[in-house]
């Protein structure tokens, strides 16, 4: 491997994901198939990370796993210090609240409540609650460009509104990890890079840690490291990571 490619795959400082030899195998017999084959993935506090690679490559599947949404068949993830193996269900359930912010592809909002109170439920289910957790989702919808849109509801957005909505829902409360799963899938070129540089905005001003599940390379800019993974493995990419001069890193 070169060294460019060990900087690819490398962090540096405390890590807030640590994957050691993950292994993931949905189905039994048969049918079993073997999504992740042994992945090894580290990310640093406070970095931006994009996991890269063609469909059915796994990347979806360890985010899920990170997310404290799947279970790893074998392997070991910690967040933050924290071990996700071996742990009950509720208390998955409790680290995946207090750690963990989620950008789905989908936007995945509650179609009959407004731009406000989506934000302001997930401070809630953070335990921030009345007028806080109001105030909080009006600063965070301002922050996005969406305070004069509070009231709408997400079919009177346009796409790259919604992912605005979701990007805020996802911080409120300041989890300190974010994963989206390809936030500009949806969008076309303009309104992509500009939701993914907001959510690099937004991470920087609160030290949040990312990691983006895509294969849009007109963002590859936007990412401190980029991990690519193939057929359920990391895999060597080195000219996949951006130059020193487009790194974000704090």
């Amino acid at each position: 491997m070169t060294a460019a490619a060990e900087r690819a795959l490398q962090p540096a400082g405390p890590l807030a994901v640590d994957a050691r030899g993950v292994s993931k195998v949905f189905g039994a017999g048969a049918l079993a198939y073997q999504a992740l084959r042994g992945v090894d993935f580290q990310v640093a506090e406070g970095e931006l990370v994009m996991l890269v690679g063609p469909s059915g490559s796994g990347k979806t599947t360890l985010l899920s796993i990170l997310g404290c949404v799947l279970s790893a068949t074998d392997g070991q993830v910690s967040l933050f210090g924290e071990p996700l193996h071996g742990v009950t269900d509720g208390r998955l359930a409790e680290l995946r609240r207090a750690l963990i912010g989620f950008v789905f592809q989908g936007h995945n909002l509650i179609a009959s409540a407004s731009a406000l109170d989506n934000v302001r439920l997930m401070f809630e289910l953070r335990g921030v609650s009345g007028r806080r957790a109001r105030r909080g989702a009006e600063e965070l919808l301002e922050r996005v460009g969406l305070a004069d849109r509070r009231w709408h509801l997400p079919g009177e957005l346009s796409g790259g509104q919604r992912q605005r909505v979701a990007i805020a829902r996802a911080l409120a409360g300041t989890p300190p990890l974010v994963l989206a799963d390809e936030p500009t899938a949806a969008l076309d070129a303009h309104a992509g890079h500009q939701v993914t540089q907001l959510l690099v905005e937004l991470s920087r001003e609160r030290g949040v840690t990312v990691v983006i599940v895509t294969h849009d390379n007109r963002i590859f800019d936007l990412a401190d490291r980029i991990v690519r993974i193939e057929d359920g493995q990391i895999v060597p990419s080195p000219t996949l990571s951006p130059s020193p001069t487009q790194g974000h890193a704090p």
